[in-house]
C-alpha cells in the first residue's frame, strides 16, 4: 500500500553513528518533518523520513477499530519494520535507532515500538497514542528495556484524547520504557518550542 519512498538528510548512513526515523502527520510530507531536524541536536545522525502514500498513513482516526484502517495501517507498520530490519542488517544496533513523529506519525511511532519492543535509542511522539478503538494489551509484548520516550500533548486536543495519551504511557511503562509525558493546557494541534527542548534534553544530549 505504501510506496518505499524515503527521504534522507543529515549524515550518510555509512558515516553516521545513529539514525533518526521521522514520521510526518496526516496531510504532511517527508520534507516537512525532515525540516524539524534543524531544531534538534542530531548532528551525528542519519535522518530518514518515509513518505506516506497520498500523505496519509491510514485513512480514519487512530481511534477507529484497527480493521477499519487496514490494509494501510499494517502496510505502514511493515514499512517501518523493513526500514528497521535493513538498518540492523547494515550494522546499527537497535540502541542506535531513534524515532520521532507528529500526530499520525506519533501514533505510528508509539504503535511500532510497542509492537516491536527492543531497547531503542529513544522515541518522541508529538501528540499521539497507541492505535485502536481501545487499547489491545495482547498486541504489546516484550521489553523496551529502558528506552526513553517523550510524549507531548495538549489537554484538549481535537484529534488525540488525553485519556488515550495516558493509557499509552501506562502501557509503555509496563514494557519498561522510561516515559516522560508532558501535557500542555490549551495547546493547539502543533509542535511547540518546549517539546523540542524536552526532546533535545531527553533523547539527543546523551546520544
Amino acid at each position: 500500500m505504501h510506496s518505499k519512498k524515503t527521504l534522507s538528510g543529515g549524515k550518510k548512513l555509512k558515516e553516521a553513528d545513529k539514525v533518526l526515523i521521522m514520521l510526518h502527520g496526516r496531510g504532511g510530507t517527508a520534507e516537512d518533518i525532515l525540516s524539524l531536524a534543524s531544531e534538534l541536536k542530531v548532528d551525528g545522525f542519519a535522518l530518514l523520513a518515509p513518505q506516506a502514500t497520498n500523505h496519509t498513513w491510514y485513512p480514519y482516526s487512530f481511534l477507529a477499530p484497527p480493521a477499519d484502517n487496514e490494509p494501510w495501517l499494517g502496510s505502514a507498520l511493515q514499512l517501518l519494520k523493513e526500514l528497521v530490519d535493513d538498518l540492523l542488517e547494515q550494522g546499527f544496533s537497535s540502541e542506535d535507532l531513534y524515532f520521532l513523529g507528529f500526530s499520525q506519525g506519533a501514533c505510528l511511532t508509539l504503535e511500532f515500538i510497542a509492537g516491536n519492543a527492543k531497547r531503542y535509542g529513544g522515541a518522541a511522539a508529538f501528540t499521539g497514542g497507541l492505535i485502536g478503538d481501545r487499547i489491545y494489551p495482547e498486541k504489546y509484548k516484550g521489553d523496551l528495556g529502558g528506552t526513553p520516550v517523550f510524549i507531548g500533548a495538549g489537554d484538549q486536543d481535537p484529534h488525540v484524547p488525553l485519556e488515550r495519551v495516558q493509557e499509552s504511557t501506562a502501557v509503555l511503562k509496563r514494557m519498561h520504557a522510561v516515559v516522560t509525558e508532558v501535557i500542555y493546557p490549551g495547546r493547539p494541534h502543533t509542535i511547540i518550542r518546549d517539546e523540542i527542548e524536552q526532546v533535545n534534553k531527553l533523547l539527543f544530549t546523551l546520544s
